[in-house]
């Protein structure tokens, strides 16, 4: 895994899944957020769920990223908004990561690569949280049942177990111990947002660095994946957020 092409295809991106900032802060509103609680978010990106929930909610919290450009735009971004008092941010590989004092609110959001998957992933959160606390869970599921290995290519997954269907994720939930009580799903414009947006940064990076050893590579991947997103992952696959109690 190259962090660079990851940094220059997200460079414009303060959220890094598909959600608009209109989304983020619905799911913030939906969870009857308190000034005051504290949040852990793992592999928190460029920070905007903490920052932008700290402005609006009064919460406090920790971010845990591997990636240094990601930990610094989300400090850049706490000082822009003022919260920088109430959140820390922490260049680190998220997996295995426990907080040291219990929060109110455990997130991973679309990350579940750090538990090994959704079960692993519940686990390491529920080690954060309080016995009354929320976790949060962002996870893509199928949208569409994909007809052939070449859907489930042209969707970023391996084999068509990667992913769940959004009942069966549900269901996964419940026979892990834990009630669904909110979820704010993407949706097709959202999804929009956030792919397109990467071509545009992609195109901007080569207009600058033709010569770079990246260009060749990040050449074919403006090349095939507008195409890859409108014909399959547009239609098939679906990602959303999903907050947890403990049964």
């Amino acid at each position: 895994m190259d962090m660079r092409t990851f940094t220059i295809r997200e460079t414009s991106q303060r959220i890094l899944n598909p959600f608009t900032p209109e989304k983020l802060a619905t799911l913030g509103d939906a969870l009857h957020l308190r000034a005051g609680q504290t949040i852990l978010d793992l592999a928190c990106g460029k920070g905007e769920l903490l920052c932008t929930w700290a402005r609006d909610h009064g919460t406090a919290g920790v971010g845990v990223d591997v990636n240094p450009v990601n930990t610094q735009a989300a400090s850049a971004r706490a000082a822009q908004l003022g919260v920088a008092d109430r959140l820390t941010f922490i260049e680190a590989n998220a997996v295995g990561f426990v907080a040291d004092t219990p929060v109110d609110v455990a997130a991973c959001i679309g990350a579940t690569w750090i538990g090994d998957g959704v079960a692993g992933t519940v686990e390491l959160l529920r080690r954060s949280v309080r016995p009354d606390g929320l976790l949060l869970i962002g996870e893509p599921f199928w949208r569409l049942d994909p007809p052939d290995l070449e859907t489930v290519h042209g969707c970023w997954a391996s084999s068509k177990e990667d992913f769940r269907s959004l009942p069966d994720l549900v269901r996964l939930f419940g026979e892990l111990g834990w009630d669904l009580v909110e979820m704010v799903l993407a949706d097709q414009d959202s999804w929009d947002r956030y792919s397109a947006s990467q071509w545009f940064n992609i195109r901007t990076w080569l207009d600058a660095n033709p010569e770079h050893e990246l260009a060749a590579q990040l050449r074919e991947e403006l090349t095939t994946a507008p195409v890859r997103y409108v014909r399959y992952g547009r239609e098939y696959l679906g990602w959303g957020v999903f907050a947890l109690k403990q049964r």
